[in-house]
């Protein structure tokens, strides 16, 4: 069965103006998957409905990733379950595929369709070479989609950007955390925690 090819473009190559970019769907793009047009595996996301390649993940960022879903998953009730690089609905021209994000109900609730922003609590970014794209286009989409929370690890500056309920599609500057601090999780109008900080990011062995 063929499959897209993600090859990068070289530099010799001219990139099209984005007026001459067509745009694709999000109906398009899972039927494309479906059909086996582009594998499971690409390392690509739909982002503004263009395919867009994913970040590579060094061994920092993958634990960073699990420890956040480890502390997440301590805080969370009851009736919620944290996902790890699950795609995310947004209609009509984005599925962006967070590190983790926090999800109303089962996991098995999940088996034929991929989680709106409705049902999404939280999504959470570990950045580091990712950091400009976390910050912006990922950020404005999650805005746009009026996800409530919107959590960057930010590996860089060993910082936590904490962005919270848009306005009109924006979110306002964040709150940005160090790692003594800890905050809360608000879900359905409750806090729930609180996490620490220094739970989410990766410290190596004394």
């Amino acid at each position: 069965m063929s499959t897209l090819a993600t090859t990068q473009p070289t530099a010799l190559l001219p990139l099209p103006s984005p007026a001459d970019v067509y745009r694709i769907s999000v109906d398009l793009y899972e039927r494309m998957i479906d059909s086996g047009s582009i594998g499971e595996d690409e390392p690509i996301e739909l982002l503004n409905g263009v395919l867009v390649r994913k970040m590579p993940k060094n061994p920092e960022h993958m634990v960073a990733a699990e420890l956040g879903r480890r502390a997440i998953d301590k805080a969370i009730p009851s009736g919620w379950h944290v996902r790890g690089e699950g795609p995310v609905r947004i209609p009509d021209y984005d599925e962006p595929e967070p590190d983790l994000a926090v999800v109303r109900g089962d996991v098995d609730e999940y088996s034929a369709r991929h989680p709106v922003p409705g049902e999404i609590a939280l999504l959470v970014e570990v950045a580091d070479s990712s950091l400009a794209r976390d910050r912006g286009e990922e950020r404005d989409i999650y805005a746009r989609a009026g996800i409530a929370f919107y959590w960057i690890v930010n590996l860089v500056d060993c910082q936590l950007e904490v962005y919270a309920n848009p306005v009109s599609g924006v979110y306002p500057a964040p709150t940005v955390l160090d790692e003594p601090e800890s905050l809360e999780l608000f879900i359905d109008g409750q806090t729930f925690g609180p996490i620490p900080v220094a739970a989410m990011f990766p410290h190596q062995p004394a």
